[in-house]
């Protein structure tokens, strides 16, 4: 990819960006590392892809203290090295370690794999036995220590953010990172709506789908592939633009490939009109019921 087509790539995520409920901006397009940091054999390529990103403009970077059992944050450290003002960065607690009793460990321990002395953002990785009152006086302490800058929530369902927005504290939440993509849009019926209308933006994990099914259906959708002839990009880049076409939600997904950093970023240079999103909820229809929060 040449250099104007780079500088296009960059100028569109500079303009594309998502705000949360304390005014920060940030590109609608991020990192995710779900699997980094596993395999040796192909940690340098991970490095470098992570590093690639953040030039394009992608400065947020997602990871947990699961993943990997903290080898993705490792990894995360090694590639944010000398450059930690220019990320946007994100972990995650297990829902077992966000008691009072726990959290500022599992915390302190996240930093200290990712070589920093604060989290831009820490979220819950999923709802479990700790009452949200606890979890949320962690994360309040945690802020005031500094440790944390903000915090959310994960695989959140439309009934829990309510319980979460009428608890002590809850509306200090700044996201909710849920599974979104053209194969699971069940949060376009209420979740991604309640959001909007209490100004938290959505965090999309897996835009592009883990398994194998949405990827067929897209290289083998002729109306895909039309939309995709006339930006001249590939039928995944159509999903990932998709996923990130409006103003409140930021998607992670994570490549390890160069081309795929690339094609990811592309992504936002993507501005479909109304004819082209018509097209595609024909083929991708929107939910017209209260479904299930997908979680993967």
């Amino acid at each position: 990819m040449d250099e104007k087509k780079r500088a296009e790539i960059k100028n569109a995520l500079a303009k594309h960006v998502v705000t949360l409920p304390d005014g920060t901006s940030l590109p609608s397009l991020g990192q995710g590392t779900w699997y980094m940091g596993e395999n040796p054999q192909v940690r340098d390529k991970e490095i470098k892809a992570l590093q690639l990103g953040l030039e394009l403009g992608m400065t947020l970077i997602d990871t947990a203290e699961m993943y990997g059992n903290g080898d993705s944050e490792r990894l995360v450290g090694e590639a944010i090295k000398g450059r930690r003002n220019e990320v946007f960065l994100v972990s995650k607690v297990y829902p077992h370690h966000a008691g009072l009793d726990m959290i500022s460990k599992a915390c302190e321990n996240s930093l200290k794999r990712l070589g920093t002395d604060h989290l831009d953002l820490y979220l819950l990785h999923w709802r479990g036995r700790v009452p949200l009152e606890e979890t949320i006086e962690g994360m309040e302490k945690l802020r005031e220590e500094g440790k944390i800058l903000r915090w959310g929530v994960s695989n959140f369902d439309t009934v829990d953010m309510e319980e979460l927005w009428n608890t002590t504290n809850g509306k200090n939440c700044v996201t909710n990172q849920v599974l979104y993509h053209l194969g699971s849009r069940g949060i376009d019926f209420d979740l991604l709506p309640w959001q909007r209308e209490h100004n938290i933006p959505i965090m999309a994990y897996s835009p592009l789908a883990q398994g194998g099914s949405l990827r067929r259906q897209l290289l083998n959708d002729p109306t895909i592939h039309d939309i995709a002839d006339k930006y001249n990009v590939q039928p995944l880049q159509i999903a990932l633009a998709w996923t990130i076409r409006s103003n409140n939600v930021i998607a992670i997904p994570k490549a390890v490939q160069d081309e795929h950093v690339l094609a990811n970023a592309e992504a936002a240079t993507i501005e479909f009109t109304e004819e082209d999103l018509s097209r595609i909820d024909q083929v991708f229809p929107k939910p017209t019921r209260k479904m299930p929060l997908d979680i993967i």
